[in-house]
């Protein structure tokens, strides 16, 4: 399915400009070219239509090659996170049975060389580039002559990824998505979002992951890639300004840090129409100062991995600073879903009443993987459990209001406190511990942890820190460690995560940031 829609889009033209990344510079027949190149590699080492492929790497125009290729071959996916630890990456690959892992030596070669003595199932390494224990993806693929893109037939159920979010068992969860899910994505983003008419896409976010999203709407659309290796205010104005860049796609940490550069009053940014962000809820405040300063060029959408981006967008001309309490909403639901704000019963809740918000379509999940009882909680009812809790307006416009799980989004990653939790309760000097997201200007949500020392110890703020960077990686890292005596407990004698958030959130009307 969006295999079919990267060959069409591919199709479309041949010299116009399709991707720019450092110093490469590929018009759509080259992009084509290499992507064919690349199918002729895979299947030299026996990848194929099904064949579980991970990827691991930083932004680099061959992460855009192998994503066309795995695509349109018919690859099932499993996008690594690059800021993820090595504990998590063997677990991911384990549990999804990775037969062959695509990426980048140059940050990532002692790293997948480790991971390779822990994933039986590991077939083939694939580095872009040389290095010992590896092939040369590049290479190999250079030794292939292209040939006319033809795309791998997928039924719509099929699974064609499995994208790995954090669990509330101390393990990530493997979402199974649907190849229906992907191509009714870029269905409603074709529809719904708000994209220049002429696209010259600046992409600040990792392709693996969440910038992956945008490569297929502007092919179709006939735009350009504009890749950064890494995110930088600096080259973030210097990129606009150079190339006229007329779109992009940003986490709201992301916005906050350009509106505090020197270069947000100085830079000229008159070419840039869109501002598409999501995958957190964006302070009010700074939005409101984002559109003060550059003008209504907002656009948000909001999803989830279990169904993913377009459940709901608020449109540019909803950026209204005449109507700030809107500035607080995540849009109307998108055409193609049925979304629904339901009590624990499953039951509509009132007009007006906050309920969870839960999803029927095509964009939902086939499940998790491996997890039965995760699969039907989260499905409860013929419904796509959302957990987050939201009310509706008298206009219809949606509002997050509080989290039903513990998770934390932070920075626009998400972050589950039981993982934390699990790597300091192994601490010696800690008795208890319970991990919350607080308010926090930069993150959005900010992970603490609250830890009660076991008697007579002493328990380092740092150590604890250290620790969990360690085991988990540095989004996961607490940013704050508070020492206190005790935990509130529930009357089931469970850690009241209910009453220690309030601690923090204070009487906000909305208790996600």
């Amino acid at each position: 399915m969006m295999g079919r829609l990267i060959v069409d889009g591919l199709n479309r033209y041949d010299e116009r400009p399709c991707l720019f990344l450092g110093d490469t510079v590929a018009s759509y027949r080259e992009v084509r070219e290499r992507t064919s190149q690349f199918i002729s590699a895979l299947a030299s080492k026996g990848v194929t239509k099904g064949s579980s492929v991970a990827v691991l790497s930083a932004n680099r125009p061959e992460v855009l090659y192998n994503m066309a290729a795995m695509m349109v071959s018919g690859c099932r996916g499993t996008p690594l996170h690059p800021l993820g630890s090595l504990d998590d990456h063997a677990y991911v690959m384990n549990d999804a049975k990775i037969e062959t892992l695509v990426f980048d030596p140059t940050y990532f070669g002692d790293h997948v060389l480790a991971l390779k003595e822990r994933v039986p199932t590991l077939k083939n390494l694939m580095a872009f580039g040389p290095l010992d224990g590896a092939d040369d993806y590049p290479a190999l693929a250079d030794t292939f002559e292209p040939k006319p893109l033809v795309a791998a037939h997928v039924d719509p159920d099929e699974i064609s990824a499995l994208v790995y979010t954090g669990g509330t068992t101390g393990n990530p969860k493997g979402v199974m998505a649907a190849a229906r899910s992907a191509a009714y994505m870029t269905m409603i983003q074709m529809c719904e979002w708000e994209f220049p008419d002429e696209i010259r896409m600046l992409v600040a976010t990792p392709l693996s992951h969440a910038a992956a999203a945008v490569f297929v709407p502007t092919l179709l659309k006939g735009g350009a890639m504009y890749a950064m290796a890494g995110f930088s205010p600096d080259e973030f104005f210097g990129m606009i300004e150079k190339h006229k860049i007329t779109c992009t796609f940003l986490v709201p940490v992301m916005i906050y840090v350009l509106l505090d550069s020197p270069l947000a009053d100085t830079a000229d940014i008159s070419s840039l129409e869109t501002i598409v962000y999501g995958a957190s809820a964006m302070s009010p405040t700074r939005l409101a100062e984002g559109i003060e300063k550059w003008g209504k060029i907002f656009f948000q959408c909001y999803g989830q991995s279990e169904a993913p981006m377009v459940l709901t967008h608020l449109k540019k001309e909803d950026h209204d600073l005449s109507r700030p309490g809107r500035l607080s909403s995540c849009g109307k639901p998108a055409p193609w879903s049925r979304l629904a704000l339901l009590d624990y019963d499953n039951n509509e809740v009132a007009p007006g009443e906050s309920g969870e918000i839960c999803v029927q379509g095509p964009l939902v999940m086939g499940g998790y993987h491996n997890l039965p009882e995760a699969t039907e909680e989260a499905l409860a009812g013929g419904w796509l459990h959302t957990g987050d809790v939201g009310r509706f307006d008298e206009d219809g416009f949606l509002y997050i209001v509080d989290r039903k799980k513990d998770m934390i989004i932070t920075g626009g990653f998400n972050v589950f406190p039981r993982e934390i939790e699990d790597v300091i309760a192994t601490h010696p000097a800690v008795a208890q511990v319970a991990v919350v997201g607080v308010p926090d200007d930069t993150w959005g949500e900010a992970v603490k942890a609250v830890v009660v020392p076991r008697p007579g110890e002493t328990v380092d703020v740092d150590e604890v820190v250290a620790m969990v960077k360690k085991a988990k990686g540095s989004v996961q890292a607490p940013k704050s460690v508070d020492i206190v005596e005790s935990i509130p407990l529930s009357a089931l004698g469970k850690p009241d995560k209910k009453a220690l958030r309030a601690q923090f959130w204070g009487d906000q009307e909305r208790r996600v940031n």
